[in-house]
C-alpha cells in the first residue's frame, strides 16, 4: 500500500470513529510504528486530524474553520470522482457553464477537458489552472479577479462585479456543508457574497457534494436545499439526507464509484 492510500485509510478510520491509537493502526495495515506515526505527522500538518499522546483524533469543523485546497484533495477521493464523472455528463457541448471553487469541482474540470466548444467561467485558481493545461481552441476560460481565500478560491467585490453581468446555463457549485436548517453553506463571508451572484447568474443550479458535507453548517448560506436544480452525492449519503434532498431539491443523483 502506498503512503497516500494508506493515509486516507488512516483519515476513513478516524472519521468512522472519532480517533485511533498508533497500535491499533499498526496491526490493522501491517507496517511499523515509526511509519505510522510518520503519516499520522503529515496528516496533522495538512490540518486532517490531531496528533495526540498514543494516536490521534479528529476535529469537527467549525462553522469559520476553512481548510487549505491541498487538505481537502485528499479526503473522499473516490467519492469525489464518481460524483465529478456523474456531474460531467450534464454537460453539453457549445454550452457556458460555471465553476465555483472547492476540490469536487476541481474533479470535475478533469473530466470537462475534452468537452468541445466549452466556455467555462470559475473564480477557482486550480480549477482555471486544470483547462490551462490542457489547452483547446474552441474553448474559453474566464477567471475572475478578487481577494485568494485559504481554498484558493477568488471572492470579493471584484469577483462580485465580474461575475454580475454573466450568464451561463449550468453552476457547479462546490460548498463546505449542506443541511436541512443552514442549506448550502461555506466558512467564508466573502466566498458566500461571491458564490451567491454565481448562483443568479445560472439556469440551472447543480451542486456536487460527498455525503460527508451532509450536516456541516459553515457561517454563511450560499442558497437553500430548495434552489438546488440538481444534488450528486455518493452511495454514502445517509437516509435521512436523501429523504431530505430527494424532497426539497429538484433532483437528487446518487454517483457509483466505478470498480
Amino acid at each position: 500500500m502506498l503512503a497516500p492510500q494508506r493515509q486516507q485509510a488512516i483519515l476513513e478510520r478516524v472519521r468512522r470513529s472519532g480517533g485511533v491509537r498508533v497500535a491499533d493502526l499498526v496491526r490493522e495495515l501491517g507496517v511499523s510504528d515509526m511509519t505510522i506515526r510518520r503519516d499520522l505527522e503529515a496528516l496533522a500538518e495538512r490540518g486532517l486530524l490531531e496528533k495526540v499522546h498514543g494516536g490521534a483524533t479528529i476535529n469537527g469543523p467549525g462553522s469559520t474553520e476553512e481548510p487549505g485546497f491541498a487538505a481537502k484533495s485528499m479526503r473522499q477521493q473516490p467519492e469525489k470522482d464518481a460524483i465529478a464523472r456523474r456531474a460531467a455528463t450534464l454537460v453539453r457541448p457549445g454550452t457556458a457553464v460555471a465553476l465555483s471553487a472547492g476540490t469536487t469541482t476541481w474533479t470535475l474540470a478533469h473530466h470537462l477537458v475534452d468537452v468541445p466548444d466549452l466556455t467555462v467561467i470559475t473564480n477557482s485558481i486550480p480549477v482555471a489552472d486544470v483547462f490551462h493545461r490542457s489547452p483547446r481552441a474552441d474553448r474559453t476560460v474566464v477567471l475572475t479577479g478578487g481577494v485568494r481565500t485559504p481554498s484558493d478560491a477568488l471572492v470579493g467585490p471584484v469577483a462580485v462585479a465580474a461575475i454580475r453581468r454573466l450568464h451561463v446555463d449550468t453552476l457547479f457549485l462546490g460548498v463546505h456543508g449542506m443541511s436541512t436548517r443552514a442549506g448550502f453553506t461555506t466558512p467564508n463571508l466573502l466566498e458566500s457574497e461571491t458564490d451567491r451572484e454565481l448562483v443568479a447568474s445560472a439556469h440551472r443550479l447543480v451542486v456536487p457534494a460527498d455525503h460527508t458535507k451532509w450536516g456541516t453548517v459553515g457561517i454563511s448560506t450560499i442558497a437553500e436545499l430548495s434552489e438546488a436544480d440538481v444534488v450528486i452525492s455518493d452511495a454514502n449519503l445517509p437516509e435521512e439526507a436523501r429523504a431530505e434532498l430527494a424532497e426539497r431539491a429538484g433532483e437528487l443523483i446518487i454517483a457509483e464509484e466505478t470498480k
